[in-house]
């Protein structure tokens, strides 16, 4: 999907509709509400886009798994990790959200990605598959000091158990994520999200 083909069919599937603001989540490096690099499991044309002019209201642009995170946050530090087409990554420190991008760091002999995403599962296996997922996240909340984990993306749906301190989340947390994200709390004055609006 290019970024226009998303833009006209949010204007399709929402005809008829009002709103006040709008809250966008790709999978792709977001810095200052602008997208800094094409994603890499979809088409082209995300980096230049005025998101706010093409949808006429106030709007906010976040890495995709940033906003599930913000809408799976609970308290303390959270490491969120997303598994599906590729591996959403995002920390969120006492109501601070930090988008990462962790998914194309070296390990092994390729990146923590090919190792956990859906291209993964096909590659491996099941067996391998988990145990590569275990590991991954072994290192990252290692590395994260996080207080808990949160394993969400589709690919989580395949994990009967989940590798230790993890629960389970949700594709709908982003939707919440995408409502919270104008909520008080995650406004210019507490959160990181709001200084890259």
């Amino acid at each position: 999907m290019t970024a226009q083909q998303m833009i006209d069919g949010v204007h399709t599937q929402a005809e008829g509709w009002s709103w006040d603001v709008v809250s966008v989540g790709i999978p792709a490096p977001v810095r200052a509400n602008k997208v800094i690099a094409e994603p890499v499991n979809l088409g082209g044309g995300w980096v230049a886009v005025d998101y706010g002019a093409r949808f006429g209201k106030p709007t906010k642009v976040v890495n995709d798994a940033a906003m599930q995170a913000v809408g799976s946050y609970d308290d303390g530090r959270m490491l969120f990790l997303g598994l599906g087409t590729g591996l959403g990554s995002a920390l969120v420190v006492e109501g601070v959200l930090v988008p990462l991008e962790l998914a194309h760091l070296p390990f092994r002999k390729r990146t923590f990605e090919e190792y956990v995403n859906d291209d993964a599962w096909k590659r491996l296996g099941k067996k391998k598959w988990k145990a590569a997922v275990f590991e991954v996240v072994a290192h990252l909340a290692g590395a994260m000091e996080s207080d808990y984990i949160v394993l969400g993306g589709g690919g989580v749906d395949r994990l009967e158990e989940l590798p230790p301190n993890c629960r389970r989340g949700a594709n709908e947390n982003a939707f919440r994520g995408g409502f919270r994200l104008w909520e008080r709390e995650w406004d210019p004055g507490t959160s990181v999200v709001g200084a890259v609006d």
